[in-house]
């Protein structure tokens, strides 16, 4: 399998998946990135480009991972795609995936890559109409509270914080399965990546830019070391 990856780097965050081990050796000498995700639809794929900058930096604050906080992304149909051991997606509208983009997210996926989509709104119908794509198979379950990924780092015992009001509703994560391995996580009715984005772009108190920081490393923590 790792033999037809065209980066090692991807290779390496294979092992992560495998072995929490070789993972700590392997995030201490690798710099992270967390990849937009650039898609085709008419989404706005690239709003808050501070938000992945603020949340690895904060990474950097409050663990050991080696992260390198900037703005990247990635196409779905290029083979960058494999750089990344975390990628992530957001927006609003919609979202259409061809089949190249189907195909490579799929096989990056089932490789050990992960995937964090946020609804920032409007976002949902399109989301799963899209991952349905890709994972037919599958479907998407709520995680209970006491999954590993709301105490990974920080505890969160009543799951998800609620950071933007939206449409009122209670907040959801959401997971996606392959082989019982969690690839795809999906927030919604919550928002956490507006809540990492630049203090005087959504103007969100401290409190709740802080919760929203604590849970994006969570997310971080999870998908490197499961």
């Amino acid at each position: 399998m790792i033999k037809n990856m065209k980066y090692i780097f991807f290779a390496l965050a294979l092992l992560i998946f495998a072995n929490e081990s070789i993972a700590q050796k392997i995030v201490e000498k690798s710099a992270i990135k967390l990849a937009r995700v650039k898609y085709s639809g008419g989404g706005d794929w690239y709003n808050d480009p501070s938000a992945e900058v603020n949340l690895l930096k904060y990474v950097a604050k409050v663990t050991n991972i080696n992260v390198d906080p900037v703005y990247d992304y990635v196409d779905l149909a290029s083979d960058n795609l494999f750089a990344y051991p975390i990628i992530f997606i957001t927006g609003h509208g919609n979202m259409n995936l061809n089949e190249v983009e189907v195909s490579n997210l799929r096989a990056y996926l089932q490789n050990g890559g992960f995937l964090y989509v946020d609804d920032d709104y409007g976002f949902d119908e399109f989301i799963r109409r899209e991952l349905t794509k890709v994972f037919p198979e599958n479907k998407f379950v709520e995680l209970p509270f006491n999954h590993g990924i709301y105490s990974s780092h920080f505890k969160f015992p009543n799951g998800l914080p609620k950071i933007h009001e939206h449409d009122d509703k209670a907040p959801q994560g959401f997971g996606m399965f392959y082989n019982g391995r969690l690839c795809i996580y999906y927030t919604y009715e919550t928002n956490p990546s507006d809540g990492w984005a630049d203090p005087e772009v959504h103007k969100d108190p401290p409190e709740k830019r802080e919760m929203a920081l604590k849970i994006g490393t969570n997310i971080i923590v999870w998908a490197l070391t499961n």
